[in-house]
């Protein structure tokens, strides 16, 4: 399992020395935008990245997620999630741009609500790190309304309907809102009685760990309804010290950690990258909570692994570890009013 993690001897830290640590703002700034620069910051051939599909889906990188992978790599596990190639070129038909159809389940603009209890709030089109395999990665965010002001029709909307007794916010990455506007928006939706649960769905903490700062950490932890933070993190390498010391602040907070992943060829399509993952996390506090089936979006045809392989995994990852560090393995369906568990079929 050691090899799983990437030690910070082989890493880009090890090569290249970062800057003291940056306001996470300043990080955004400064992240990598060009798939040939990716390459040659990690002494790799630029003929590696595909300039077409960067344009049709922006390569961006923020450095400190860039100082974990291994110089000289193609397929290191963290770079697969980022760098633009040829094979999203070749989407097969049955992928879409909307795999979710969540045009359909839109209420109003930016306001989704697909399940029972729950609403989901795109938040900002904004994100810290473009993962090359984002369901969203064609969502139309220029008709997502942006402030507090446009958003008073979505949150009249949710206060006008008493069985919203949770709110996501996402997008983008809500944490990309800064924080007089974020907490502007958690002090509207807490004023809702009978919202009772507030769901922060973010990448930030893992790329930018510098976003937790103790005014985020105290905001969340103040909110009359309880905050969860649920984070998304692929594989082990991704949870360097400062990743996992900012969401210990979370967590020694009050604020719950839940981890999501997708199931992805190349990255982490093994049990012991599965397995390693999943100790990490629950070495420090961090519940694993879903591992998703790809999402069949354009451009992300070569991240996918078929189901029974996905199984397979699973019933070797559960002979590896307890049981609360087994995620649960699911796909979502459009129109479907839950995520779909993928079980082993019975035997006839």
């Amino acid at each position: 399992m050691d090899e799983i993690l990437t030690s910070e001897a082989d890493s880009v830290r090890a090569h290249c020395s970062l800057e003291p640590e940056v306001r996470w703002q300043e990080a955004m700034r400064r992240a990598i935008r060009d798939p040939g620069e990716l390459c040659r910051k990690l002494d790799l051939p630029e003929s590696l990245a595909d300039g077409r599909s960067a344009q049709d889906f922006t390569v961006f990188v923020p450095l400190e997620f860039l100082a974990r992978m291994r110089p000289g790599d193609p397929d290191d596990p963290l770079l697969r999630q980022v760098l633009s190639v040829e094979a999203e070129n070749d989407t097969p038909d049955t992928y879409s741009l909307d795999p979710l159809a969540e045009q359909n389940a839109s209420v109003l603009p930016g306001l989704l609500h697909k399940y029972h209890g729950r609403a989901l709030l795109v938040t900002s089109g904004a994100c810290a790190v473009h993962c090359r395999y984002c369901f969203r990665r064609h969502f139309p965010y220029q008709t997502v309304p942006k402030g507090l002001q446009a958003w008073q029709e979505a949150l009249d909307h949710i206060a006008a309907d008493p069985t919203i007794s949770e709110v996501l916010l996402s997008g983008g990455d809500p944490l990309t809102l800064v924080d007089p506007l974020l907490q502007s928006l958690l002090g509207a939706l807490d004023r809702i009685p009978h919202v009772r649960r507030l769901r922060i769905h973010t990448r930030l903490p893992i790329v930018i760990p510098q976003r937790v700062t103790e005014a985020l950490r105290d905001m969340l932890a103040a909110t009359r309804a309880t905050s969860w933070v649920v984070v998304h993190c692929n594989h082990a390498a991704e949870l360097d010290g400062p990743t996992l010391g900012a969401l210990a602040r979370l967590i020694d907070a009050g604020v719950p950690v839940l981890n999501q992943a997708v199931l992805l060829r190349g990255v982490n399509d093994s049990v012991a990258a599965l397995e390693a993952l999943s100790l990490r996390l629950v070495d420090h506090r961090i519940q694993p909570y879903y591992l998703h089936q790809l999402d069949r979006v354009q451009g992300a045809g070569h991240f996918e692994v078929d189901e029974a392989t996905g199984l397979q995994l699973m019933a070797g990852l559960r002979q590896r570890v307890p049981g609360y560090a087994v995620p649960q393995y699911v796909r979502e369906q459009p129109g479907e009013r839950s995520k779909t568990p993928i079980e082993p079929r019975p035997m006839p």
